[in-house]
């Protein structure tokens, strides 16, 4: 289901607490057919808190490269939409039972959006490369598989380079990520069990006083 919400307000963080997004399947992926790492039993801790507590915690961190893409990211869309010929509308969030995701933008009824802003030297290897870095490959099969649709453009963009090479764009699409797919089915399974487990450690919690009989 869509839900077309601003990002970043407080409806949107209630629609995405207590949720696995896109954004953060890279902490569950990672180390796949193995235990999971400490980034995601903290993730699932999280994650586990907001469903007990019904909070969203918003966090409100940021960097100086977080900063940058929100300034750089509607430059981006505008310089994407001049170059494709087309709109680019809200990216909401796209609700998908137990997981959602947020991407930055859907184009028509197939399509959708992920903004990279991106320092010369990333920029430069993404160009060279002719492709997405390999850390947000999680996240672009999860808007994929989390929205139903048929393609994502992963759009890097630096304001430092040329006027005509300032925006470089990638497209993937469903067929590309069959076997993550497949992947991602057996290890959110197993993620829905250290969820609950993490759930279950919170509530059987009491309180004691050592040395007091």
């Amino acid at each position: 289901m869509f839900h077309n919400v601003d990002q970043n307000s407080d409806e949107w963080f209630l629609l995405r607490a207590g949720k696995v997004t896109a954004s953060s399947l890279n902490k569950v992926m990672a180390n796949y057919g193995k235990a999971f790492g400490d980034p995601a039993k903290k993730y699932a801790v999280d994650i586990a808190v907001q469903q007990l507590t019904g909070s969203t915690s918003g966090g409100g961190y940021s960097n100086e490269h977080m900063n940058r893409g929100h300034e750089e990211e509607p430059l981006a869309i505008l310089a994407y939409e001049a170059e494709y010929f087309c709109e680019v509308t809200n990216g909401g969030f796209f609700d998908f039972d137990e997981y959602g995701t947020s991407p930055d933008g859907c184009v028509r009824e197939d399509g959708l959006i992920e903004v990279k802003s991106a320092i010369p030297s990333v920029h430069y290897a993404r160009i060279a490369k002719q492709s997405y870095d390999s850390a947000y490959k999680w996240q672009l099969a999860g808007h994929l598989k989390f929205t139903g649709r048929e393609w994502v453009d992963f759009i890097s963009y630096c304001s430092s380079f040329p006027e005509d090479k300032k925006l470089y764009v990638h497209r993937s699409y469903r067929d590309d990520f069959k076997k993550e797919f497949e992947m991602m089915d057996v290890r959110l399974a197993e993620f829905k069990e250290l969820l609950q487990q993490t759930r279950n450690t919170i509530l059987n919690n009491s309180y004691s006083v050592i040395g007091v009989n």
